[in-house]
C-alpha cells in the first residue's frame, strides 16, 4: 500500500485486508472534532485525538511534542492497531493532521499506513456510507519502536537550513513574521524556505499528483541527494511535507523537526529571521 489511498480503493479492500481506520480530525479553534466524529464518520473508524493520543502535553518541547512511546503504544492498541493490519488515517481539512498520524505510525515502526486522499470530504463527495456509532475494536498488539522516521533537534534543524534544505510548512505570513497567532515570537529559522502545507492539495482537498509535487519541490530548490528537513508551528503540518515528498518520489524521507517553531521560539537565544526571502 502506498502513502495515499482513494475512497474507492478503501471501500474495495477485501475482508482479508480489512484495515484499521483512524479518524484524526482536529481543529486549532473548535468546534471539537470529537463532536464531528459523533455526527458522522467512515464506518468502523475509531476517533483518535491529536492532543491526547498523538502528542505529549505541551511544554518545553513545544505544543505537540512526540508522545511517550509507552503512552502511544497504549493508545494505538486501544484503537485496534496491530503490526499485521494496514492502517488508514483521515482528517477533514488539508490532510496535514492525517499526515501527522501517518508520520507518527511510521516513526513508531508501522510500515503499512496510508492517508485517505481527500479525507472525509472526499468520502462524502462520493456518496459513500457513513456511521454514527463508536466501534469498540478488539485491542491490537502493535509494539511501538521509535526511530522509523528521521527527526531533527533544534541545532540539527539550523544546520539543515545552512547545509541542505529546510522547509517551513506554515502559512507564508507566519514565515515572514507578519503575524504570529500562537507562538512566543514571529519569524522563521534562518535559511528555511517557505513551503506552505496548504499547497500540497488541490481545491478539492485531494493531494496533488506526484509530478506536480515533484515540480513544486524542484521549484523551491530541492535537488536529488540534498539533505532535506521540515518544520511548522508544532510539528503537525510539517508532517505533510514529509508525506508530499514521499508521494513525489523523493528517494529519502525528509527529517522532521518535531518541536518546530513552538520549540524554537521559546528560546530567546535562537535567532528569528523575518521577511519574504530565505534568510
Amino acid at each position: 500500500m502506498g502513502p495515499l489511498i482513494t475512497p474507492a480503493e478503501l471501500a474495495a479492500l477485501p475482508e482479508a485486508r480489512r484495515p484499521v481506520v483512524l479518524d484524526v480530525r482536529w481543529r486549532l479553534a473548535g468546534p471539537p472534532a470529537a463532536e464531528s466524529y459523533r455526527e458522522g464518520h467512515v464506518p468502523g473508524a475509531v476517533f483518535v485525538d491529536l492532543d491526547t493520543a498523538l502528542a505529549a502535553p505541551p511544554g518545553d518541547g513545544g505544543r505537540h511534542p512526540l508522545p511517550d512511546p509507552a503512552d502511544l503504544q497504549r493508545e494505538l492498541r486501544e484503537a485496534g492497531v496491530s503490526a499485521g493490519r494496514p492502517v488508514i488515517v483521515y482528517d477533514d481539512a488539508d490532510g496535514s493532521v492525517a499526515a501527522r498520524a501517518w508520520w507518527l505510525l511510521r516513526w513508531a515502526g508501522h510500515t503499512d499506513v496510508a492517508v485517505l486522499d481527500g479525507g472525509y470530504a472526499a468520502w462524502l463527495a462520493e456518496g459513500r456510507e457513513t456511521a454514527t456509532d463508536a466501534p469498540a475494536p478488539e485491542p491490537g498488539d502493535f509494539e511501538v519502536r521509535p526511530g522509523g522516521m528521521p527527526v531533527l533537534t533544534a541545532d540539527e534543524a539550523a544546520a539543515r537550513a545552512r547545509a541542505g534544505v529546510l522547509f517551513d510548512a506554515r502559512a507564508h505570513t507566519r514565515y515572514t513574521g507578519e503575524t504570529e497567532p500562537v507562538d512566543p515570537r514571529a519569524g522563521h529559522i534562518p535559511g528555511a524556505i517557505s513551503a506552505p502545507s496548504a499547497e500540497h492539495v488541490g481545491e478539492d482537498g485531494r493531494w496533488r499528483t506526484p509530478a506536480d509535487l515533484a515540480a513544486r519541490f524542484a521549484d523551491l530548490g530541492l535537488t536529488a541527494g540534498t539533505p532535506v528537513g521540515a518544520y511548522c508551528g508544532s510539528g503537525v503540518t510539517a508532517s505533510s511535507v514529509v508525506l508530499a515528498l514521499e508521494v513525489a518520489g523523493h528517494p529519502e524521507p525528509a527529517a522532521l523537526y518535531t518541536g518546530s517553531w513552538s520549540h524554537w521560539s521559546r528560546d530567546p537565544e535562537r535567532p528569528a529571521a523575518t521577511g519574504p526571502e530565505r534568510g
